[in-house]
């Protein structure tokens, strides 16, 4: 209890008693006092505030007018936007998606002497010959087959094809470099393992875009464009690549376009329709080099040519290359990517011929994993075809769609390529259609899976979308594989979340539980299930309602895998983070995050990285910052003790309940505003009794540091000057343990730097703390400054005198009638002492023996070669004495004077800083108070090093 951890705390600070660090400062032979002068803190104050100024906010900016007329110049090249899908983005997937460990087989060109540069001084005609010989060379057989080879093996021997098309290309052997393209281009015309052609279609057709680059670079190098004005030179300086895209048949020379034709020709000799077709398709962007009508006219050419080719799955992937080659060379050509789909819908008749069934039945493929294999190639076209068309144009091809018949494979791609919101308006058509399909051809619920894509990116009209969940839920419910129900089911969630309450989203968890707990399944479809997590996670930002969703946490509880789990529990504190508004105390919110954030804490190991230490330390601290519990402030702390040693694994953590109790502790003082003192002062002292007990745990030293003395600032601002008392002695304690070096992000670096920054921040406290009757006078100063004295610095360090003059200025400031800050409610040493002449002889005797260590250390500095560490002192002393010293007083006059021209003598002081500290002292001799100064400006000269 409460009441316990203060009586535990309140022994201990009475017990509290350090020894060997409080004994008075060893005194050295008297050599001059600091005469501090008196201080008009609000004057200074009022001379020192900033003018105020206008400043013009322009909209204004150099790059402005460039990056507008790049971002129009960008608008209007792009014909196909960042809104179509690009190949890239599919590749991947069919890789991951269709493989095999069928063995197989690929057709090697060897090379021979004839490929290889002929000299420049034969004859045109006769190279022409010569090239044409080695490409009916391999027609005849310079090539070798190797067989049995695994998936990944055929992947190598491949990347090996496309690393040998860019050397022969780059040695200058085009002639084997089209060799190599034509080999690979014929393997697409092998079936022989048929599931895995789709990945073979994209390893070929990699070679096949690189090809093309490489020609269309090539002619492009050749080409000298026609510039009949400055203005189309200056276009082609700012940007070639725009250029070379702008350019017409007419600008091109007649070396490139003999060079074009050559490349054409070569290709037309090929004897085989499948490679012709590909190699063509490949270099169908420097049809432009010919004529301003070459592309469209090849494009419809090309697309009657693949009615020849008798397979229909050779057929549409060799369609879906020339989509994709003509989408990124003239999209604007639509009329041969419809043509290219009409043909599509006219060869689907093919797909149940007796040819294929005896294909199938051979490699012993069923009709369903056949069908697949037409997805990516169909999707693609259809992305084409569907990619900004009009309306009437979509609703034909649907229209088609319908007349086939037992269309399942043609409605799925249709439903993945159409525009959602096309799909969405006509939801209720498409379950018709989906019903009327043959469910041995092709499973209804993956005809349902891609609908419900659809849907999950645009709304069908409200009245429907009640009977649209029905009917689609009734045919994912009865798939029995779990694999294929989960892959469904997390689709249609996403839809059930964006129209329907808690109690649908609950229903579909039962069910999604029902399908997933039988012998475990769940552990095969995590992904699945993390998915179903992240789209209703969006949907609920009030938590209150999605915990108190009966089979919310059921669900969690399926993820049994510990790195997943935690992944899932991440996911959901992000997303409380982000949208919870407002602090709760919902118990029902509270324990069931509070359990999450343990998840992931427990999770924590002696391997955990840094890293994701830091990242689940923030997650768990935006849970705890959310929790209030109003002005229940004993509740608030009894949460603290908890939350202390739920997550007492991650020291982040533990840090930030820290300085969560310490600001309980000054809100309760602001809130309770005097009433109930006695009560308020117990529980501000259990607050401190909670950070005493707790800070000790932590492991880094400098955080030990800080949170004590923050904490003593927090119990002196309450009044608590005991505790306040026993924190700022447990810091000066701790200062011997300091190590010379820490780890900050896995390098080792100084800790001296952090050490003065602490020492400087605690000496600022020291003007407010009242000295203890029973200690004597300016203990807490006496020991912080043997601690200092005795720590064990860096060689050839200046941190210990640094800090005896950061001290100064702390004394200075405790010799003044008024001091510059205060503590509502408590008494500094201003109203204790009074002023007391012992009080301020005692000061003036501790400033005596820092000034004294300071002159011994600068001494001993110009017997060696410190000179520049001497003069940079030098001149910290000498501005602390300008600032606080009574230089009024001869003999520290003379000394300031004696400081400036030590900090100048060897010329390592600041030129810059020195001039303008001169002229800082003319200002302030102005003042009546400070004319003295002027007499010693005179005597201030500056020096630099010969």
């Amino acid at each position: 209890s409460v009441e316990s951890v203060l009586t535990a705390a309140q022994s201990f600070f009475e017990t509290f008693v350090l020894t060997n660090c409080f004994e008075p400062l060893i005194q050295t032979p008297k050599t001059l006092v600091l005469h501090s002068r008196a201080r008009k803190y609000e004057g200074e104050l009022q001379m020192c505030r900033l003018e105020v100024s206008a400043v013009d906010f322009s909209d204004y900016h150099p790059l402005k007018a460039i990056t507008e007329l790049g971002r129009k110049r960008r608008e209007k090249e792009e014909e196909v936007g960042s809104d179509f899908e690009p190949w890239s983005s599919k590749r991947g997937e069919i890789l991951s998606r269709f493989t095999t460990t069928e063995k197989l087989s690929i057709n090697l060109f060897m090379g021979s002497d004839k490929s290889k540069a002929s000299s420049p001084s034969s004859a045109v005609s006769e190279k022409v010959r010569t090239r044409l010989e080695e490409l009916d060379d391999l027609e005849e057989g310079s090539q070798r087959e190797l067989l049995n080879l695994s998936q990944q093996d055929y992947v190598n021997r491949i990347e090996e094809l496309n690393q040998s098309l860019k050397e022969a290309w780059g040695s200058d052997q085009k002639v084997k470099a089209l060799k190599i393209v034509i080999q690979c281009s014929k393997l697409l015309s092998d079936t022989s393992v048929i599931q895995f052609y789709p990945s073979k279609f994209v390893l070929i057709t990699d070679i096949l875009d690189t090809f093309g680059g490489l020609v269309y670079d090539r002619i492009w190098s050749m080409c000298h464009i026609l510039l009949p004005s400055l203005w189309h030179f200056l276009k082609l300086i700012s940007s070639l690549m725009w250029f070379s895209e702008s350019f017409s048949a007419d600008d091109v020379n007649d070396t490139a376009k003999e060079t074009c034709l050559n490349w054409f020709f070569k290709i037309a000799s090929i004897r085989e329709l499948v490679p012709r077709l590909y190699v063509e398709a490949a270099l169908l962007k420097c049809n432009r080099f010919l004529t301003n009508s070459g592309i469209q006219e090849t494009l419809q050419r090309l697309t009657a040519m693949i009615r020849g080719i008798g397979d229909p799955l050779v057929a549409v992937y060799t369609r879906a290359y020339l989509c994709r080659v003509g989408m990124e060379v003239a999209p604007h050509l639509k009329d041969s990517l419809n043509k290219n789909f009409f043909d599509l819908l006219a060869s689907f008749r093919q797909i149940h011929g007796e040819s294929v069934q005896n294909q199938l039945a051979q490699q012993r493929v069923e009709i369903p994993i056949y069908l697949t294999l037409y997805s990516p190639a169909i999707h693609w076209i259809l992305q084409c075809v569907a990619y900004r068309a009009p309306e009437v144009l979509l609703t034909e091809m649907m229209d088609r769609c319908k007349k086939l018949g037992n269309n399942a494979l043609l409605l799925n791609s249709v439903m993945w390529a159409f525009r959602a919101e096309f799909v969405a308006m006509r939801a209720t058509d498409f379950i018709g259609m989906i019903k009327d399909c043959d469910e041995a051809g092709f499973p209804k619920h993956l005809l349902f899976a891609s609908l419900g894509r659809s849907l999950s990116c645009a709304d069908p009209p409200e009245s429907e979308r009640l009977s649209i969940l029905n009917e689609a839920w009734k045919v994912v419910t009865k798939v029995r594989s779990p694999r294929d129900y989960i892959n469904c089911a997390e689709i249609w969630v996403e839809f059930t979340c964006r129209h329907f309450t808690k109690r649908e989203v609950n229903t579909v968890l039962a069910d999604i539980i029902k399908h997933m707990t039988p012998d475990r399944a769940f552990e095969d479809a995590y992904p699945q299930l993390q998915s179903v997590i992240k789209k209703i996670l969006p949907h609920f930002h009030d938590f209150s309602v999605l915990f108190s969703m009966e089979k919310f946490l059921p669900f969690l509880d399926m993820f049994q895998k510990d790195s997943v789990r935690v992944e899932v529990c991440k996911s959901i504190m992000e997303v409380f983070i982000k949208h919870q508004q407002e602090a709760t105390r919902d118990p029902v919110i509270l324990n069931a995050l509070l359990h999450i954030c343990k998840t992931m804490h427990d999770s924590v190991n002696a391997l955990t990285l840094d890293d994701e230490k830091r990242s689940l330390s923030l997650l768990i601290n935006g849970f705890i910052r959310m929790v209030s519990f109003g002005r229940d402030f004993e509740q608030q702390l009894s949460f603290c003790v908890e939350a202390r040693a739920t997550f007492c694994n991650l020291e982040p953590v533990i840090i930030h309940l820290i300085h969560t109790v310490n600001q309980l502790a000054m809100e309760t003082r602001c809130v309770m505003k005097g009433n109930h003192s006695r009560k308020t002062a117990a529980f501000v002292r259990a607050c401190a009794a909670y950070s005493f007990i707790t800070i000790p745990s932590l492991t880094s030293i400098f955080s030990r540091l800080n949170l004590y003395l923050l904490s003593g600032q927090v119990a002196l601002a309450n009044q608590c000057l005991s505790q306040a008392d026993a924190f700022l002695k447990a810091a000066v304690s701790l200062l011997p343990e300091v190590p010379r070096t820490i780890s900050i992000e896995g390098k080792q670096r100084s800790s001296e730097p952090f050490l003065l920054d602490f020492i400087n921040n605690f000496l600022s406290t020291l003007l407010v703390v009242p000295d203890h009757p029973e200690q004597g006078v300016l203990y807490l100063v006496r020991g912080l400054l043997n601690m200092v004295q005795d720590y064990t610095w860096e060689d050839n360090s200046d941190a210990k005198i640094r800090v005896y003059i950061s001290a100064l200025p702390l004394l200075a400031a405790m010799s003044q009638e008024s001091y510059l800050y205060t503590i509502p409610k408590v008494d500094s040493n201003e109203t204790l002492y009074g002023g007391d002449p012992k009080f301020i002889a005692e000061i003036n005797k501790l400033c005596e023996t820092l000034i004294a260590q300071v002159l011994d250390h600068l001494k001993g500095l110009g017997r060696d070669e410190g000179v520049r560490r001497q003069g940079s002192l030098a001149f910290s002393l000498f501005g602390c004495l300008l600032a606080h010293g009574d230089l009024r007083n001869n003999k520290l006059n003379q000394l300031a004077v004696n400081l400036w021209n030590l900090s100048h003598k060897h010329g390592f002081c600041d030129t810059r800083t020195s001039v303008r500290t001169l002229e800082y002292i003319k200002h302030q001799a102005q003042q009546a108070d400070l004319s003295h100064l002027s007499d010693m400006t005179a005597r201030l000269s500056l020096q630099s090093r010969a």
